[in-house]
């Protein structure tokens, strides 16, 4: 076959034509990249180092191996094949590139190379046709809040044409009579070229048409690609490799974000690389209960951001009636910001692990910091500022549950104990929690446990203050926490709270103390015997998996485990362990005010969800899950129809002492 890059056209070597060509799509593509490596650098400094060996295994995992995307089969092999065809098509692009830039290099085109020439094909050949199923499903069967851009179509048309150019040109080859049995494909296409009349002495120039279509829609496709909103494909890469690997996190402690030098680089990219998949709406409570909160708009807003003019004039986070702005998508109501419950479940399906709660967060720190925060919020903040607690109780009252319990629990301030309880606002003082407080207690007094707490001192652990956007006052909830704990000598920590756990295990620095959720407690007392249990709970049930305890920590199991050994027989809800729907009282929204023309709350959604399994009782491991459940069931008039009880008060009742 004749050598693209030392044929002629025109009278001019296809080298130069390559070196033009090259030049004009390498230049746009890099005036793009430019810019926004520099909005980057302008961005506020956030440090994403560290941790490498976890870093390169997400990257192998999300990027590589398309680990989200497998959450629908049909959807994760599609998009795998089109991947790794993208990955091999690059390598064999630049290779040709360099091949025909410089035609005096000792080397043959990478189709011309056998185990190059065989994956090509084959990934081709499959990559086609995935494209095409992506196309029926963007088209016909679309999930809700999936993009149908006019910039997505643009992208799937110019991938069917830098397959097919390539495919054909196999297919040339072969007619011409360069078959081997490395090429499959081309062998195919080559009989069906025969067929249909074209003849050998042809080929030649066939092959030269397809293999420049090949390289120019290739140069097209990389010259467009920083100015579509289909970066992502870029972008995402370095947005998984430098996500934070400990899901539950929030920003570097900030004054808010409200313009765009004001988030930080890594904030940013999260508009770049967002796919415009709409994975984490379909996932977001707010969202599907009519909250007025899109997580992929918030990301879509980045983005826009980010491709915005140099300097976008108008704050982001205020109503449009206030700010007239010349980016209509440079707004995001405040209303939209305080309806999230902080749950995580957005960045949990996000295949570019986009970290939506971020942005939220710093948006948030920017209303606290002007002082927009609804007003029963805004008594909640300053009942925690002042009493230390949520409620607006008195500290000496945190302790009152205790008193019938028949037994004293030590003060970890005059006491050494195995284990400091910290036992959090809503166990403490919500009459509602009480009783399954005082549950956990007695089991911990049965087993032998060696257990104090902090009584008066201990102030709310803050991790819900911080999600609202109070940086400052969690900051002096924690110090004051940290100094009672001071105090005390322990060597363990137990939570009955999984919003608390979250916060003592990652936000406190407590890297020398084991901190424990009281399911694992439990699980690991029932495991060594040390905890008898006296008669078995038969009832059928489901478990609701915490946010806080599954999502943020991956401690699935050992409820169910504690559950099941107690004779219940458990019935999985369709949303469970990582994909567990959220109760909707996190990120403080259990503090604020109720939103008015709502569908439906989703702590009202999940209850009919465990309803519809027709079991008796839906059990939970968190006091604002079961306040948020016990509520639920009164508004959808399932009182009656199910229970709702906390794990510890049903392995207070299989170990209590049997009668006579």
């Amino acid at each position: 076959m004749p050598d693209p890059a030392l044929s002629t056209y025109a009278g001019l070597p296809g080298y130069l034509l390559l070196w033009v060509f090259a030049l004009v799509a390498f230049g746009l593509f890099g005036y793009r990249v430019a810019h926004f490596v520099r909005l980057f650098l302008r961005a506020r400094p956030e440090y994403r180092g560290g941790q490498w060996a976890q870093r390169l295994g997400f990257f192998v995992l999300h990027v590589l191996g398309q680990r989200r995307l497998f959450d629908e089969p049909l959807v994760g092999a599609v998009h795998f094949l089109i991947f790794w065809a993208f990955v091999f098509y690059s390598t064999s692009f630049f290779w040709n590139l360099l091949r025909g830039m410089v035609p005096v290099l000792p080397i043959p085109y990478a189709d011309e190379v056998p185990w190059m020439t065989l994956p090509l094909e084959v990934l081709g050949a499959l990559a086609l046709v995935g494209v095409m199923v992506a196309a029926a499903r963007r088209g016909f069967f679309a999930p809700p809040r999936l993009v149908r851009s006019l910039d997505a179509t643009i992208i799937l048309v110019l991938i069917t044409v830098l397959l097919l150019s390539f495919l054909t040109s196999e297919g040339f080859r072969v007619l011409a009579g360069h078959s081997t049995s490395w090429m499959p494909v081309g062998v195919v296409l080559g009989g069906w070229f025969a067929r249909l009349g074209m003849t050998p002495a042809a080929s030649p120039l066939y092959f030269l048409s397809a293999w420049w279509v090949h390289m120019l829609v290739v140069l097209g496709f990389l010259a467009y690609l920083p100015y579509s909103k289909h970066l992502h494909l870029l972008a995402a890469p370095f947005s998984v490799f430098f996500s934070s690997p400990v899901m539950g996190t929030v920003p570097p402690p900030s004054e808010g974000a409200a313009r765009r030098e004001e988030f930080t680089w890594r904030e940013l990219l999260n508009g770049l690389s967002c796919a415009e998949c709409g994975r984490c709406d379909r996932a977001c409570p707010a969202f599907n209960s009519g909250f007025p909160l899109s997580p992929r708009e918030v990301v879509g807003f980045i983005r826009d951001l980010v491709r915005a003019p140099a300097n976008p004039k108008s704050l982001v986070v205020v109503e449009r009636s206030v700010v007239e702005s010349p980016l209509a998508s440079e707004i995001i109501p405040p209303a939209a910001l305080w309806s999230c419950a902080c749950c995580y479940a957005c960045m949990e399906r996000c295949p570019s692990l986009n970290e939506h709660v971020h942005l939220i967060v710093e948006m948030r720190r920017s209303l606290v910091s002007r002082g927009e925060v609804d007003d029963r919020l805004q008594a909640v903040l300053t009942n925690l500022s002042r009493y230390g607690n949520s409620m607006g109780q008195p500290a000496r009252a945190r302790a009152r549950w205790t008193q019938d319990l028949g037994f004293t629990l030590k003060d970890a301030r005059r006491e050494a104990a195995d284990y400091l309880w910290f036992v959090g606002d809503y166990a403490s003082y919500d009459p509602r929690i009480q009783p399954a407080t005082r549950a956990a207690a007695r089991v911990f007094h049965r087993a032998g446990l060696d257990v104090a707490i902090l009584y008066d001192e201990e102030r709310n652990a803050g991790t819900d203050v911080r999600r609202v956007g109070e940086e400052g006052l969690f900051e002096m909830l924690r110090e004051k926490n940290l100094q009672a704990m001071g105090k005390a000598q322990f060597r363990q920590v137990i939570t009955t709270d999984p919003h608390t756990f979250h916060g003592l295990r990652n936000e406190y620095g407590l890297n020398s103390v084991r901190v424990l959720h009281h399911t694992e407690l439990v699980d690991e007392m029932i495991a060594a015997g040390r905890l008898p249990l006296k008669r078995p709970i038969r009832v059928t049930a489901t478990y609701h998996d915490p946010c806080y305890l599954g999502r943020a920590n991956g401690i699935y199991e050992a409820p169910r485990r504690v559950l099941r050994a107690l004779g219940v027989k458990l019935r999985e809800m369709r949303r469970n362990r990582r994909r567990s729907y959220c109760c909707g009282a996190g990120g403080g929204r259990i503090w604020m005010e109720e939103v008015p023309g709502i569908k439906e709350r989703p702590a009202e959604n999940r209850v009919r969800e465990a309803a519809e399994l027709g079991v008796e009782m839906l059990v939970v491991a968190c006091p604002k899950d079961y306040v948020m459940f016990q509520d639920a069931l009164k508004t959808t008039g399932l009182e009656g129809k199910l229970v709702v009880k906390e794990v510890m008060e049903l392995v207070d009742e299989a170990t209590a002492p049997l009668e006579g």
